[in-house]
């Protein structure tokens, strides 16, 4: 796959020939206790106000040109707030919002949702479903089927026994392109690979889904990890996907219950560093921007 040209920052052959790093996976939010539920006692750090401003300065510190930022919440409210949030902040180069994928509804509102040239996908929050058969529902695969016209990805965010529902699901949409959320969350706090390892190896054999390189911190001990406690999951998805289907995200704010910003980008930055300098760039932002079909900024990064 050739690097998209269309997201050089400098000429060909230059120093600044490189591509835009792009954060795959944040969140936005303003806290209300009743409707971040989730938020338990013991996620304090979570529990207050994180808006683009916040976001801004994470992104100027750690390099970072752009992002994409992704619902938290189930309701259209939220989906709305964020691409007016996407309109504001030219940084934030596309959102994937939650829609009612399993409604009657749901052709009516992608309708009215696809006048935002930055809606890049949408999202159902699949890992906190009480029904374990949820993926093969109908209703939802009628609704996921819908998305390839209107050119939006679908991201998956499942725990890792969700995976052989999730191979089948995909295996119901071939042209559909997906993205898996957090490696799909493997039991890194408990040093347990298998049968994750297996299961995501049968799933990436679907070239049609990417995956990114997210959520891990928050999986294993938040006060006591290190890079090799990572090393052996990000090692299974580098060897199953390949660097042209993996993408950087920091799932910031949630990512803060563990590390900071700039740890995680540093971390990484440590993983890959064995790779080419092509391949640590289609992680850090090349697969994020051609996936997702994202548009360059108009400008730097500024301080606010």
């Amino acid at each position: 796959m050739p690097l998209p040209r269309s997201i050089w920052i400098g000429p060909p052959g230059s120093l600044e020939a490189m591509l835009e790093r792009i954060d795959a996976h944040h969140h936005l939010w303003r806290y209300a206790k009743e409707e971040y539920a989730w938020i338990a006692d013991d996620m304090g750090v979570l529990a207050r106000d994180f808006l683009p401003e916040d976001l801004r300065r994470e992104l100027l510190v750690s390099g970072i040109h752009g992002s994409v930022a992704v619902q938290s919440r189930q309701t259209l409210a939220e989906t709305y707030l964020l691409l007016r949030c996407a309109d504001e902040f030219d940084f934030i180069r596309g959102v994937v919002g939650w829609a009612p994928i399993a409604s009657p509804e749901f052709p009516a509102v992608i309708e009215r949702l696809q006048d935002s040239e930055k809606l890049k996908g949408l999202r159902h929050a699949i890992q906190d479903e009480p029904d374990g058969d949820f993926m093969h529902r109908p209703d939802f695969n009628a609704g996921v089927a819908l998305l390839k016209q209107y050119g939006l990805v679908y991201d998956i965010l499942i725990f890792e026994r969700h995976l052989p529902a999730a191979i089948s699901f995909v295996d119901r949409h071939p042209a559909q392109v997906f993205v898996l959320d957090h490696i799909a969350k493997p039991r890194i706090r408990d040093h347990e690979v298998e049968p994750w390892r297996t299961n995501i190896r049968e799933l990436a054999r679907r070239e049609n889904v990417y995956c990114k390189v997210s959520g891990m911190v928050t999986e294993a001990n938040w006060n006591n990890w290190g890079p090799a406690d990572l090393q052996p999951y990000f090692d299974v998805v580098l060897q199953a996907f390949g660097p042209k289907r993996l993408m950087t995200g920091s799932d910031w704010p949630v990512c803060l219950l563990a590390t900071t910003y700039q740890t995680w980008i540093s971390t990484v930055e440590e993983l890959i560093r064995p790779l080419s300098l092509a391949e640590r760039e289609m992680i850090l932002g090349g697969v994020a921007s051609e996936v997702y079909s994202l548009a360059r900024g108009s400008s730097a990064i500024q301080k606010g």
